[in-house]
């Protein structure tokens, strides 16, 4: 066994009886890469690319020069520029609309509006697929594209999706929809290798290749309701929040590019005919990149950016994470942003579905604090958005977490904007959740109570593989 698995949802079932018979013993251990400036010359040329491909470098630098005019330091833009595309390996693409998605309800109603527009094909790739009253809306909406001639193509991970029975998916595929598990755990379904520790925790729903939804959202009832109401009745669960994107424009062709290749990875079915890569018109102003990490890379794409530019900010570093169990690298450079005078602030949960990565985390804010980086928990919700703004004009959300699996055992998927617009939407919506969370003190924290600090401890010890 390469790396050990422990699903969220089985997280507190097992963890006290593989810590008893010592199965971490058998795991490889994979290790993060350190990013440096040696890793992409400063000088390296940006590219930028639009609806009709690669732009001219006149107009590269027309686009690139408008966005350091807008931003609060001219420089700000060309630092975090400069590692970002050798690291993510893909352009920056111009002319797109992104929308901003809070919580289950607002999300869910875009993405069915999507989907009753298709005209050519539906792509979904999802972590959890619920057999529940929203997973089974969805299954309906595809159901019924299918009938209507649309091709619809369904990826969903073998784990996450573990509660829903294989049949549930059945209607879809007897319809003509086309539907692959990614990495089964029984390793005789597997047609591309199998390590099950490596799971697809993208959310993607792609539509006729021109609008893209992504973000912490997936096809669950748990996101019923919202998290715009006061603090929950007793006895009942807490609302879920999270953050979610539609993007309309060119830099969907990326994303598409994504799923395509998950799919020809994993060794799924035919697809049908469909124009996956049609022709893209502009369809705003927003500058995007597409950016993802897989176990199968030399090393996350994502978590590379993430650390070029906390390393690159300037004044000020915004984080909204669910799970949060930082490496080291990540820690070091929170706080030597802090001794370049950067405003560090994290907002993380209150409470969670997850003891074990919740109390992982919690053991690094004692060395955090002491360091001057700001931390809030979330009150009466359940947090499992994931974003981050960078001196008001870098902004970035997806389905990566804070932790060693997202950056090493998963898929993961996110979105790049550049731009001072779009991080003003993106600081609203953070200063709404900061202004319902809890700071935490140095004070207080060293006030814990032991028991607090024994499940620290004993968590940290599984930290790389939750």
């Amino acid at each position: 066994m390469k790396n050990l698995l422990i699903p969220r949802q089985l997280r507190g079932r097992w963890a006290a009886v593989l810590c008893l018979v010592g199965l971490a013993n058998l795991a490889a251990c994979r290790s993060l890469p350190t990013i440096t400036p040696d890793m992409a010359p400063i000088h390296r040329v940006t590219h930028v690319e639009g609806a009709k491909g690669p732009l001219s470098s006149a107009r590269s630098k027309a686009v690139l020069d408008a966005l350091r005019q807008r931003a609060p330091d001219t420089n700000i833009v060309d630092r975090h520029l400069a590692l970002e595309e050798a690291l993510a390996g893909r352009p920056l693409v111009i002319g797109n609309r992104v929308t901003l998605l809070q919580d289950g309800d607002a999300t869910y109603a875009a993405m069915f509006a999507a989907i009753r527009a298709a005209q050519d094909h539906v792509h979904m790739e999802t972590y959890i697929f619920e057999d529940d009253d929203v997973g089974g809306r969805f299954l309906a909406a595809l159901i019924d594209k299918l009938k209507q001639g649309v091709a619809v193509s369904v990826i969903y991970d073998a784990v996450g999706t573990m509660g829903t029975p294989r049949e549930f998916f059945q209607p879809l595929i007897d319809a003509g929809g086309e539907v692959l598990q990614f990495n089964p755990v029984n390793p005789l379904l597997a047609k591309a290798g199998w390590n099950v520790n490596e799971r697809d925790h993208r959310k993607l729903l792609i539509v006729d290749g021109k609008v893209v939804f992504l973000g912490g959202i997936n096809i669950s009832g748990v996101y019923s309701g919202g998290s715009v109401k006061s603090a929950p009745r007793k006895g009942s669960p807490l609302p879920w929040r999270d953050t979610h994107l539609q993007i309309d424009g060119p830099v969907v062709a990326d994303f598409q590019r994504m799923f395509l290749d998950t799919w020809n990875k994993q060794k799924g079915p035919p697809m049908r005919p469909r124009r996956a890569l049609p022709e893209q018109q502009p369809r705003g102003k927003e500058v995007v990149r597409a950016i993802e990490g897989a176990p199968d890379e030399a090393y996350s794409g994502i978590y590379a950016t993430l650390i070029s530019a906390v390393e690159n900010a300037e004044s000020e570093i915004l984080m909204t994470n669910a799970y949060f169990a930082p490496d080291p690298q990540l820690r070091a450079a929170l706080k030597a942003a802090v001794q370049r005078g950067v405003d560090v602030k994290l907002i993380l949960p209150s409470a969670t579905d997850s003891s074990l990565i919740f109390h992982a985390g919690r053991s690094y804010y004692d060395e955090l604090l002491r360091a001057g980086v700001k931390i809030f928990e979330r009150r009466n919700v359940l947090l499992h958005a994931k974003s981050v703004i960078v001196d008001g004009v870098w902004s970035t959300i997806g389905s990566t977490n804070l932790d060693w699996r997202s950056f090493l055992h998963n898929q993961e998927v996110n979105a790049v904007v550049l731009g001072v617009d779009f991080a003003a939407q993106m600081r609203r919506v953070y200063e709404r959740d900061l202004a319902a969370s809890t700071e935490i003190t140095l004070a207080q924290w060293e006030r814990r109570s032991l028991a607090s600090r024994l499940k620290e401890s004993l968590a940290r010890m599984w930290e790389y593989w939750l």
